[in-house]
């Protein structure tokens, strides 16, 4: 989904773009049903930041800011998953591959996400499935190389 589309399916939720630090390296915040963004991003960077906000209001139960706490860590990594899920997903990687995309850069600007995000999402879906996933005709290759495969 678009960092716009996102907005619109929950718009519930309060966004804020604004100016966060820069010392914390601090893209984004979630708390309380309001979402923090850093307004100098990218629109790819801040639909990425807004996936994994809408993650947080869905799972995040408490303040986990303390990421030396397992628990806090877990609940980050669980807000992410949905963020890939929401940006990227299975589809997501075949409709690029049907759009012709040849590269991850091309991926990244086709499904709207940074290049890192891409990045990212491939490595949790290969500890997810392993060396590839078949969906419906295709086959979705993790390892050794990605590639997206069409079955006829």
């Amino acid at each position: 989904m678009t960092y716009e589309d996102l907005q619109i399916k929950y718009d519930e939720l309060l966004l804020l773009e604004v100016n966060l630090s820069e010392v914390d390296g601090l893209k984004g915040l979630y708390a309380d049903g309001c979402i923090a963004i850093k307004k100098t991003l990218t629109v790819a960077e801040k639909g990425c930041i807004l996936a994994e906000g809408i993650g947080h209001h869905l799972t995040t139960i408490g303040d986990i800011l303390d990421q030396s706490n397992i628990n806090n860590r877990k609940q980050e990594y669980k807000a992410r998953i949905i963020a890939y899920e929401f940006q990227i997903g299975l589809y997501g990687l075949i409709e690029s591959y049907e759009a012709r995309c040849t590269s991850l850069y091309m991926m990244a600007d086709y499904l709207d996400v940074t290049e890192e995000f891409l990045h990212e999402a491939l490595e949790y879906y290969k500890s997810k499935y392993g060396l590839f996933a078949k969906l419906d005709n295709y086959i979705i290759y993790f390892e050794p190389s990605f590639g997206v495969m069409k079955i006829l």
